[in-house]
């Protein structure tokens, strides 16, 4: 893109994500976000010419959405578990997992009554390669765990300004590389569902920002937050000056992002080569490989899991490492299990 456009669209948006300069950024994670993507591309999107070629298929205009948000399907995945007749356990904090043998057995959870145990024939992990090195028992060896602890990751708060106002602006997220704010990007919940924002005449606004679990930003009071976000984005004139923000809340997410700095590779091989000889333990999810995946990415390693559990051979590591860019449109006959299906890269 060249270091003009780098400059303006690249370099700011991207520091304030991760926290680090760029050089210190890894190319893995540029090649799964950008690949396929050039600058004449790009053009052609903004001008609306992708939609007259069948050869450019990046940066799709749609794509399924739940009518309440993400969190629906995993609402609804629960209701179908327990309607079987299984169980699914809120409030476990799930701090240890027993090995004997070489397998796991068992894994010991606290609650709010004490401490629970659940012997297993398998277990899947989504927590953060980190938790999952410190949980192991026994204790893996020094250099293993001095390498889990290496891994870094970036935390995230989302600050929600329910707003006097409709129609602000037509896009689902917008980009804020403007350096002199603190905000990265901006969701309109409205432009997902009108379903998620049931009030007639408002907005609700995401404003994300990035930060460090324990420094400023993430320890401000939520007050605080709130009134940093309406002032950022008013100041960024996406909608009048006299808009009222008339609610909001606040919500952390740490670990949201695996950090590719210069040290993660060595230290997610040394990490590799100890818990990928435990066979009933199978790692998924972005926190769980330590992989930048999207949502589609991270539920098909957990598919494949489910699939090796039941005498598969996939390798879970390899979803997602052909770096094919991440908004691509692509749809693709995928044999699953014994069952063909179409899978479509989603936007996220």
């Amino acid at each position: 893109f060249g270091k003009k456009l780098y400059s303006i669209f690249f370099k700011t948006y991207t520091e304030k994500v991760w926290g680090i300069p760029c050089t210190e950024i890894r190319a893995e994670w540029a090649a799964q976000r950008i690949q396929g993507l050039s600058l004449a591309k790009a053009i052609l999107s903004a001008a609306n010419l992708n939609r007259r070629s069948d050869n450019i298929k990046t940066l799709i205009n749609e794509f399924q959405y739940p009518r309440l948000g993400p969190g629906q399907m995993w609402e609804t995945c629960t209701d179908r578990i327990r309607g079987m007749g299984n169980e699914v356990l809120m409030r476990h904090y799930a701090h240890a997992i027993e090995l004997q043998g070489g397998k796991v057995v068992a894994v010991r959870a606290r609650t709010d009554q004490g401490e629970s145990r659940f012997e297993c024939e398998h277990v899947i992990n989504t927590s953060a390669v980190r938790s999952l090195v410190r949980a192991l028992e026994p204790a893996v060896p020094a250099p293993v765990a001095a390498a889990a602890e290496g891994l870094k990751y970036r935390d995230f708060l989302v600050v929600a300004l329910m707003l006097e106002a409709s129609d602000l602006f037509p896009d689902n997220w917008i980009y804020i590389h403007t350096p002199g704010v603190k905000v990265g990007r901006i969701q309109n919940f409205n432009n997902w569902s009108k379903a998620m924002v049931p009030v007639e005449g408002h907005t609700c606004l995401g404003l994300e920002y990035f930060c460090f679990k324990g420094d400023g930003l993430w320890e401000s009071k939520d007050e605080d937050l709130v009134k940093l976000a309406t002032e950022e984005f008013l100041s960024l004139g996406l909608a009048p000056a006299n808009t009222k923000v008339v609610d909001g809340a606040v919500i952390r997410m740490p670990k949201a992002y695996p950090i590719y700095d210069s040290a993660y590779r060595a230290h997610l091989d040394a990490v590799r080569a100890h818990i990928d000889d435990i066979p009933n333990l199978h790692t998924v999810g972005r926190n769980g490989m330590h992989k930048y995946n999207n949502a589609d990415h991270s539920m098909l390693t957990a598919m494949f899991a489910l699939e090796n559990m039941r005498g598969a051979k996939h390798d879970v590591w390899a979803v997602n490492t052909d770096y094919e860019y991440h908004e691509e449109q692509k749809v693709e006959e995928q044999q699953i299990g014994g069952r063909t299906g179409a899978a479509a890269a989603s936007a996220g």
